[in-house]
């Protein structure tokens, strides 16, 4: 099993005023930021509250990125700030490569993602070397890779990057571990993807958020989210 100490999770964050712009054909770009910083919100409440990880950097120059940064006491790095979800990711690697066996990325925007998960996903990963995978629900991203050591894997985010990924690790002589995952395995990228989240109440911020937009008509939290936003 791969040591609790040795991995740091990983979270590109862009620019959150350019945040979801395949949102904008409905949304306005202040409900897309608040959205944003929601979503982030609840990632960092998963990630921090899972207690498996060495550290969490959030790659960014975003202002509201940093402070949120700041709040959950992740660090920030912006070496591959603006060099896209790959290039960020990359950049962290290279960074953190000396100080760390391995690395989760995860994006800013699976705001169902939990601790319980997190945890799952990180102690089940093999010890070096190893590659573990969450899908996203459409079976096309990658939603979570877990990596060590950190740089085992060439990685490229994008749309249709989790067989590619799956590809990759198996050409550096890894058989990847696929773990599928409800709540990581939703993105929040389309209108649909945001009907979907309204699915069900949920106890995070972005449905709180949402609720006070006027999208949901109730906020019922349950009580076994292991992390509150």
């Amino acid at each position: 099993m791969a040591s609790e100490r040795d991995i740091v999770g990983v979270v590109p964050v862009k620019d959150m005023s350019l945040a979801k712009t395949r949102l904008s054909g409905r949304y306005t770009p202040g409900f897309r930021r608040g959205l944003a910083e929601a979503m982030l919100d609840d990632v960092l409440a998963a990630l921090i509250g899972s207690g498996v990880l060495a550290d969490v950097a959030l790659v960014t120059i975003d202002p509201v990125a940093r402070a949120m940064a700041r709040k959950w006491g992740a660090r920030v790095i912006e070496d591959g700030a603006r060099d896209g979800h790959t290039g960020a990711v990359v950049a962290a690697g290279r960074r953190l490569c000396a100080t760390h066996a391995g690395m989760l990325t995860v994006p800013g925007d699976i705001p169902l993602a939990t601790a319980a998960e997190v945890q799952l996903l990180v102690e089940g990963h093999a010890a070096v070397p190893a590659f573990s995978i969450v899908p996203a629900h459409d079976g096309r991203g990658s939603n979570a890779v877990v990596m060590t050591p950190m740089m085992a894997v060439p990685l490229a985010f994008g749309n249709d990057s989790f067989e590619p990924h799956v590809a990759a690790a198996r050409r550096q002589g890894i058989e990847p571990r696929i773990v599928r995952m409800a709540g990581i395995g939703l993105d929040v990228d389309h209108p649909d993807d945001l009907t979907s989240f309204m699915a069900a109440p949920s106890p995070t911020r972005t449905w709180a958020f949402l609720a006070e937009q006027g999208l949901v008509a109730a906020l019922t939290p349950s009580p076994d989210r292991a992390v509150a936003s």
